[in-house]
């Protein structure tokens, strides 16, 4: 499966593309908006068979981006963008959840009682790490709880969950782009995903093992970054 970009029809929010009537099967949906990210918005769909979408966008580049987003860098502000930076297209991959992965999932959003809720840490205020959206729709219900950071487990879960699932789509994008034009420039990127997965900041490798698998056939690659595709593309098997 080759990860595939194009331009949508209209800039409108990720969350609003969500169809108005309820789906046939359970659905959660993750939206994360944060304009000095990258990218600054990002939703991932999944249905309770592992029938997955993502997609994202940054309206503008914000300047010297994180390589990837974890848990504990989300109080760090990073620089704002601005209107000349340059405009990047939308993302969009269809792939299939892990069935681990899905069926975890699923339990969060039952332990959060389908987000029928208020979720958002109140008490006092927090690092902004960007506007998120949890959606929980099924043919007979739909509830959805916005938040910032939240005390409660299941749903702060699921944010760390979508987010790394965010970072290794985004490093296959980056990975498809340098095994193209840059091959000298993967190996940094491998190595950034492997220290990655060591604070289980990678989720779904079997969503970018495509790519992976070029990287790793290709005798034109260095060594090592062929070495490290192929311990990452051992860990995306053993993750299934």
């Amino acid at each position: 499966m080759k990860l595939v970009c194009f331009l949508l029809a209209a800039l409108v929010p990720l969350a609003a593309q969500t169809p108005a009537q309820n789906p046939t099967v359970p659905t959660v949906t993750f939206d994360l908006v944060w304009e000095s990210a990258a990218p600054q918005e990002f939703m991932v769909t999944v249905k309770s068979d592992g029938t997955s979408t993502y997609l994202s966008r940054s309206v503008s580049k914000p300047p010297q981006a994180a390589e990837f987003r974890e848990d504990k860098r989300w109080s760090e502000e990073k620089p704002a963008a601005t209107a000349s930076d340059e405009k990047e297209p939308d993302f969009h991959v269809e792939f299939t959840m892990s069935p681990a992965t899905a069926q975890r999932i699923f339990k969060d959003a039952e332990q959060a009682n389908y987000f029928n809720g208020s979720f958002d840490y109140t008490k006092h205020q927090v690092a902004n790490s960007g506007r998120k959206t949890l959606t929980f729709a099924d043919p007979s219900r739909h509830f959805q709880t916005v938040f910032n950071y939240s005390e409660n487990k299941a749903v702060e879960d699921l944010a760390h969950l979508f987010l790394a699932i965010s970072n290794t789509v985004e490093f296959g994008r980056k990975l498809e782009f340098k095994h193209k034009y840059d091959k000298l420039g993967l190996e940094a990127d491998l190595k950034a995903m492997e220290d990655a997965t060591e604070y289980h900041n990678l989720s779904e490798l079997q969503i970018i093992a495509p790519t992976l698998q070029s990287i790793a056939d290709d005798s034109s690659v260095m060594n090592i970054a062929r070495a490290r595709a192929t311990r990452l593309l051992l860990k995306a098997a053993n993750s299934k």
